[in-house]
């Protein structure tokens, strides 16, 4: 059981089971980021000592991901079923926006497929800004800084409704991007995609 200091009354208060979860949660989120910086601060100052010293799952891992880095829109829709996005075909017909059909040079020149920003407030896997988005070293990285901004920001949205709200509101840089979402979502059928 965690407890929380008063300082008003000089008290010990329990914490709920519901905030003892979300404290929790910050915490693993906030060591899984230091961990991953600390990797690749280790990684990249000594990366021949860290591959050497690597358990061999992490070195299988390396090579898979770079032996797997083409992208298709199948890859796509099995990266986001595997790491359970919310509202995946959301998610997608975002990506089919933001890089223009998988063909701008955004996309192309950066491997971002959402149109992100270069996070300065939150965990991210972008190295850093081109072109004044987010660059990534493959695609695959871009689908995690965007789980990443899912996680930190859109987790209390409970409905579609909601989180086309939020995306119209604070995503998009265009107007009526909820309803370009909506006609996306419908004229290439992804709601199939993710049943």
């Amino acid at each position: 059981m965690f407890y929380r200091y008063s300082a008003k009354d000089l008290t010990l208060k329990k914490i709920s089971l519901k905030e003892t979860a979300y404290v929790m949660a910050g915490v693993i989120f906030v060591f899984s980021c230091l961990g991953a910086y600390l990797h690749n601060s280790a990684f990249n100052k000594g990366a021949h000592y860290a591959i050497e010293h690597m358990p061999l799952e992490e070195k299988m891992m390396i090579i898979t991901n770079a032996q797997d880095s083409s992208f298709s829109k199948e890859k796509l829709v099995k990266m986001l079923k595997e790491l359970n996005v919310r509202f995946p075909h959301i998610v997608m017909a975002q990506a089919i926006i933001e890089s223009g059909h998988f063909q701008s040079n955004i996309f192309r020149a950066n491997h971002n497929l959402f149109g992100m920003k270069q996070a300065k407030m939150r965990c991210t896997t972008a190295k850093g800004t081109n072109l004044a988005h987010a660059y990534y070293d493959n695609w695959k990285e871009s689908v995690y800084d965007y789980a990443f901004f899912q996680s930190r920001y859109l987790h209390d949205l409970k409905t579609e409704e909601q989180y086309l709200e939020y995306l119209d509101k604070n995503y998009a840089e265009s107007a009526d991007y909820d309803l370009a979402i909506k006609r996306v979502i419908e004229n290439e059928n992804l709601l199939d995609l993710f049943e």
